[in-house]
């Protein structure tokens, strides 16, 4: 019983000295690009974690995974285009073959296609960050304070809306 009691006096000597719990910080911050880089209170947030914060947002998720899409498919058609090209050139060089062949025109396809799919992503990145961002200032969501408080008259719960 001794032990019951003095638990109970020191939970309520901790919570008579203590801060209270305030939920409002947990408000969703808005999203910077600079330089084709997304930042959140000045921290340079990896790819992986920015799907995760735009999720709250279908839209901006939508049109991210586009920009990552076009990002994924022209860097994999210039890389392959400038692999063709360059071992054809190599093919050329280092043998008697002919050295312009279908792999050469190939490649200098590939490159040439990949330029206009990589120019269309850094636009897709900035509409998800401005969709991100407008849907943080559109919120119809209550803003509200929870404390824990104490006083000589007792413990209690405050909420200020």
């Amino acid at each position: 019983m001794k032990n019951l009691l003095l638990a109970l006096i020191l939970l309520f000597g901790f919570t008579a000295f203590s801060q209270g719990l305030t939920l409002n910080d947990t408000k969703p911050k808005p999203l910077k690009l600079e330089n084709g880089k997304i930042y959140r209170n000045g921290i340079q947030i990896p790819s992986y974690e920015v799907s995760k914060i735009l999720a709250t947002d279908l839209h901006a998720l939508k049109v991210y995974k586009q920009a990552k899409t076009k990002e994924t498919l022209g860097a994999t058609l210039l890389g392959l285009g400038v692999t063709l090209s360059v071992v054809d050139a190599a093919i050329g060089i280092f043998s008697d073959a002919k050295y312009p062949t279908v792999m050469t025109y190939v490649g200098v396809g590939m490159i040439a296609v990949s330029f206009p799919i990589l120019s269309g992503r850094a636009k897709k990145v900035e509409e998800a960050v401005r969709s991100y961002n407008e849907s943080l200032k559109n919120t119809s969501a209550v803003d509200f304070e929870l404390n824990a408080v104490s006083n000589q008259n007792g413990v209690g719960i405050q909420i200020k809306f």
